[in-house]
């Protein structure tokens, strides 16, 4: 299973995170972040973000 990051946490790596919920149930929404930015809120309490595309620079 990939790793989960909460919201204000910062990017290991830049690419597309997706929200998933609190359960880890996949969402659909992605938000592009560059490494070392902090990943932005969530709609919702308890929903984090993983990492679904990594960019290859």
């Amino acid at each position: 299973m990939k790793e989960r990051m909460s919201p204000g946490d910062r990017a290991p790596r830049s690419g597309q995170y997706e929200q998933v919920g609190p359960r880890g149930g996949r969402t659909g929404h992605e938000r592009t972040v560059t490494r070392g930015e902090p990943l932005p809120p969530t709609p919702r309490s308890g929903m984090g973000y993983v990492l679904v595309d990594p960019t290859k620079n």
